[in-house]
């Protein structure tokens, strides 16, 4: 019996709806995220700066909290201010609840937070975390990490590394949203975006391998 080979033009047909369903970013469902950091998520830092910066597309809450951690364990933030708006280089496009249904908001404008570095201690991994509530009263908070590679500076005089905890506005917050399974464009409904084009497509590709099989006599 011969084996049922499938088109290359199927096969690659199917490499590329694979490709984009593994690609496609996940939108944020909650206002008020993270929309780009200086150093960027996973990046490497050769020069000791004297802060990170965090823009989101709603300003932080006034007591907002934002921390930066070295390989040492200890922390190295100094305090944080919020900057004048800017425009962003790529627009950000988050879900809301509008009468119980999820919405797509596309946000142009982003709002800075210098969170000051005091001292780089030592190379390695740094983690940035941040920690404020939205307009609505949901939590936003989440974290980058980046490497620091590079020379090790020395600590302000007197330096202590800071130990305060998250204001209590911020433990009362309501917790941020969570997409129902029909949300726009949520995990599930992106799923079944992607594979009905691919079931359809690997079902023409066999009815067309069957047709063209030789009928035995």
């Amino acid at each position: 019996m011969r084996a049922l080979t499938v088109p290359r033009w199927i096969a690659g047909v199917l490499a590329g709806l694979l490709a984009g369903a593994v690609l496609v970013p996940a939108p944020a469902l909650a206002h008020g995220g993270l929309a780009v950091s200086v150093p960027a998520q996973g990046s490497t830092v050769r020069t000791p700066a004297d802060a990170v910066t965090l823009t989101f597309t709603e300003t932080p809450a006034p007591y907002a909290y934002f921390t930066v951690t070295a390989p040492t364990g200890a922390r190295v933030d100094r305090g944080w201010s919020a900057g004048q708006p800017v425009r962003l280089a790529t627009p950000v496009r988050e879900y809301q609840q509008v009468d119980g249904a999820w919405q797509p908001l596309l946000y142009n404008t982003g709002f800075p937070v210098r969170v000051k570095v005091a001292h780089w201690p030592a190379p390695g991994p740094y983690v940035v975390r941040y920690h404020t509530v939205a307009s609505d009263g949901d939590q936003v908070k989440g974290e980058i990490s980046f490497t620091y590679a590079g020379a090790v500076t020395p600590a302000p005089p007197g330096w202590q590394p800071p130990a305060d905890p998250p204001a209590a506005e911020l433990t009362a917050a309501a917790p941020g949203p969570s997409a129902p399974a029909a949300a726009p464009e949520s995990g599930g409904a992106r799923v079944w975006i992607w594979l009905v084009p691919v079931l359809l497509v690997v079902a023409a590709g066999l009815g067309y391998v069957l047709l063209r099989r030789p009928r035995r006599r």
